[in-house]
């Protein structure tokens, strides 16, 4: 059986058929709505559309922060007109189907939970390197959402108590693509802006100082990770966003993880360090399981 799957972002919406194998078809996109709640649902409808008899269910990613028993969104990250929208009940007056929604990063962290690299554990982290940081903490084999269905807004994170009241220092400034820019940018001690696929082809090349950069970077996420792992006793965690596919950059971030834990003085579990196993398909993936672990 078919189900659509939308992965809705904030420039696009992709979208396919996948089946409960996990075989993609029919995968293409269109430009996100960022004008009004009416285009959004009509886009939404017209890709139904195409797809309405040959789809058992339609389960969305979405931005924001959502309650996904209820279908609630609180708010719809920079789709603004989504802020505080029963989104089920909205889209099933368009789209007549069983619809389920969830937070991307959530998403991202539900295909590795039901098909992945987390399959093994019961408790965990994921964390997104993107724009900014995405996260989310698995607790018993499932999604920890929170009381507020906030829990792993990792962005958010302050990383210097002597000024915390600025952006500047939050964990998706420091540690978002533009961090990683800007570290391999002091260590070149130039002004040469290279861009990430730059600075990795470079660092395989055996470029050192944009592998010190880049070791600069890793520590900065590893203590964060630290942090989290103190907190919530991670078995695993997940890094995700493209530049996970480098495995310098697990490498690096699993060797500072550990000189951290060598430096304690005591003995405390570590958790391992692993790439997220599904990269541009893991909202679509995870939005599935999320879809059939609701009506299973």
């Amino acid at each position: 059986m078919n189900y659509l799957v939308l992965d809705v972002g904030g420039s696009s919406i992709k979208y396919a058929l996948i089946d409960e194998k996990l075989n993609i078809k029919n995968k293409n996109s269109v430009p996100t709505p960022m004008d009004t709640l009416d285009h959004f649902i009509e886009t939404i409808g017209q890709i139904y559309d195409q797809y309405k008899d040959q789809i058992k269910g339609m389960a969305l990613s979405m931005p924001g922060v959502i309650d996904p028993q209820r279908g609630y969104q609180y708010t719809g990250g920079s789709l603004r007109y989504i802020d505080k929208l029963e989104t089920v009940k909205v889209l099933q007056k368009r789209c007549p189907i069983q619809i389920t929604i969830g937070n991307d990063a959530k998403c991202a962290a539900n295909a590795e939970i039901g098909y992945g690299n987390l399959q093994d554990i019961q408790d965990g982290a994921v964390v997104i390197l993107g724009t900014g940081i995405g996260g989310c903490l698995i607790k018993d084999h499932q999604v920890h959402t929170g009381r507020h269905f906030s829990a792993g807004e990792f962005s958010f994170i302050k990383t210097n108590a002597t000024d915390p009241l600025t952006w500047n220092w939050a964990w998706s400034t420091r540690n978002g693509i533009q961090g990683l820019l800007e570290r391999v940018q002091e260590s070149l001690h130039t002004d040469e802006h290279l861009t990430g696929i730059e600075i990795f082809e470079k660092a395989n090349q055996g470029d050192e100082k944009v592998i010190a950069g880049i070791d600069a970077f890793a520590k900065e996420v590893a203590t964060q990770i630290y942090n989290v792992h103190i907190i919530f006793d991670c078995e695993k965690v997940a890094i995700g966003g493209g530049i996970s596919a480098q495995p310098l950059l697990i490498d690096l971030i699993q060797k500072n993880l550990n000189n951290i834990f060598d430096h304690l003085g005591f003995d405390i579990a570590r958790p391992e360090i692993v790439p997220c196993h599904f990269r541009n398909d893991a909202n679509l993936i995870g939005a599935l399981y999320q879809h059939l672990q609701t009506f299973k």
